[in-house]
């Protein structure tokens, strides 16, 4: 799923439910400007290459990814219903996870606004909300 055009800006809360299939091996989450440049890129990984229960986090510019970034806390299980809040500023991603834990990512953009979101893999959209 693609949403262009919409408006994400910092000091704006964006609550995403989702629901990871039975057998998801992963999915991945991309808010930015376009397909081009993303600035966060919030991967959780099931049973994905050499990763398993890990998130991946990282960013594209013009292209180009950089370097990722791991986090081992994986609050998801397959088949269930969860639910993520982001939030951001110029200098950082914040994000609460399922389990009310939080983690962050590096604005590696530096942008206070973006457009463009995208979900993709082995998960369903429940709901989306900006407020």
């Amino acid at each position: 799923m693609k949403v262009k055009d919409m408006t994400f800006k910092e000091g704006h809360e964006f609550k995403i439910r989702f629901k990871p299939k039975d057998d998801c091996c992963s999915f991945s989450i991309n808010i930015g400007h376009d397909s081009e440049n993303i600035a966060l890129h919030f991967n959780p990984r099931f049973d994905y290459g050499s990763d398993q229960n890990v998130i991946v986090f990282n960013a594209m510019s013009g292209g180009s990814w950089g370097e990722e970034q791991r986090d081992g806390n994986f609050p998801f299980a397959r088949g269930e219903e969860s639910k993520i809040y982001i939030n951001f500023n110029h200098e950082q991603f914040y994000i609460k996870l399922p389990d009310g834990s939080m983690t962050n990512f590096p604005n590696r953009l530096g942008d206070v606004k973006y457009k463009y979101f995208e979900i993709s893999g082995d998960a369903k959209i429940v709901g989306i909300k900006i407020k």
